[in-house]
């Protein structure tokens, strides 16, 4: 193993010591395309490197030349043909895909499915939603891992959960001849309003179009959340499909940073590394509060719309109408939390897209979020994501 790793880190050298990698990655998707944003800002940093990528849908079959001659790759291994021809090539691959191929593995980095179905549960929680529903792909694990996650999430709330399963055409897409009445059929049994999760933005437009025919209005009785957002395709329908943020540029950077050991001769990690969601680009399709008590609206749309300031329960009970001790019993019977942990909540998320997003100072997000002390911000953010505020910023904005 040692020799192998010897001569995996002298094979640059032997190619005119400018390191040559190929990238297996579809660039017809918003994460697709952010992934080689990723590689390329570590190229731009730490390179040069010579990168070999060309144009690709998601689905089109990506391959090595058989006479290439290269020192590494990264690649969406999705499947069991593209994972071995890669073995064969005997140089460093570092897979950026959830997809696993049995029998086979290389070092990954990905997003963290849990920590992504607990964002949507959290984003569907907090406007009040109690029935919830997964729209899943038949065959594919990382979906099948996603959605237990989610039922598990939403589960711990109370919540009530069900699954549509269909079998995909190709890859993660379902087919676009869907049988949208049986769909509408299953959506119309649902106990609603019902927050749905599902794969991708084009799981979520099949959800969209069959509550079209079966008049259902989204999202006030049906609302749609995809676990990826795309530029395009969440935009494209009449009403925008909200989509969780996946760090993929941070995927690219770090799986270049991990390419780059590699080829100089390093072990490869032992476990997947796992990279959380950046929150959610909420769109129409989930922009719905599932509450019918009066109080509960005007308390939870108060919430939302001052997250930037240091708000009370007495602030949000005076805005509902009701006393303090009747906001916290209605919120804990209908939503099962209490309006001081709502706050939060809302809080930290704006916070953390501040972080993600502005080069604003610490104290200025600390008072940006609502946070009346940075040292009451900082203990919370880091009880809350075990990561101090400056940490997450970093882990987001390495690239």
């Amino acid at each position: 193993m040692a020799l192998k790793r010897k001569q995996q880190a002298s094979s640059s050298r032997e190619l005119g010591g400018i390191p040559r990698v190929a990238v297996l990655v579809d660039t017809s998707t918003t994460w697709g395309r952010r992934i080689h944003t990723g590689i390329h800002n570590y190229d731009r940093k730490h390179g040069p490197w010579q990168l070999f990528v060309e144009a690709r849908g998601t689905e089109e079959q990506m391959r090595v030349p058989t006479d290439w001659r290269g020192n590494g790759v990264i690649a969406r291994v999705s499947s069991i043909e593209l994972a071995q021809e890669l073995k064969a090539l005997r140089i460093p691959v570092v897979n950026v895909s959830a997809i696993q191929v049995p029998g086979l593995s290389f070092p990954r980095i990905m997003t963290d499915l849990t920590s992504s179905a607990r964002l949507a549960a959290g984003h569907f929680l907090e406007r009040g939603f109690r029935h919830f529903a997964y729209f899943s792909l038949l065959g594919l694990t990382y979906v099948a891992e996603h959605q237990q996650a989610f039922a598990e999430a939403v589960g711990k709330f109370g919540g009530d959960f069900a699954t549509y399963t269909t079998q995909p055409v190709v890859g993660a897409e379902p087919d676009w001849n869907l049988d949208l009445a049986q769909l509408g059929k299953w959506l119309k049994a649902l106990p609603r309003p019902v927050g749905i999760l599902t794969w991708n933005p084009s799981s979520a437009r099949e959800i969209i179009y069959a509550c079209q025919q079966a008049q259902l209005v989204v999202p006030e009785e049906v609302a749609v959340l995809s676990s990826t957002y795309d530029e395009l395709l969440c935009e494209l329908l009449q009403v925008p499909i909200s989509g969780i943020l996946v760090p993929a540029e941070q995927i690219g950077y770090q799986a270049a940073e991990l390419l780059a050991k590699l080829m100089r001769g390093d072990a490869p990690p032992h476990k997947p590394v796992l990279l959380e969601p950046q929150g959610v680009k909420a769109r129409q399709s989930t922009d719905a509060l599932a509450v019918s008590d009066p109080a509960l609206v005007k308390a939870l749309s108060f919430i939302r719309a001052n997250a930037m300031r240091p708000i009370q329960v007495t602030d949000v009970a005076q805005r509902a109408g009701v006393s303090r001790r009747l906001l916290e019993r209605r919120f804990t019977k209908a939503l099962g939390g209490s309006p001081a942990n709502a706050i939060r909540r809302a809080h930290l998320e704006r916070a953390k897209s501040l972080l993600g997003e502005t080069d604003m100072p610490i104290s200025d997000v600390a008072e940006a979020a609502g946070f009346g002390s940075l040292e009451y911000f900082a203990m919370l953010f880091h009880r809350q994501t075990g990561m101090t505020p400056l940490r997450y910023r970093r882990e987001f904005r390495k690239q």
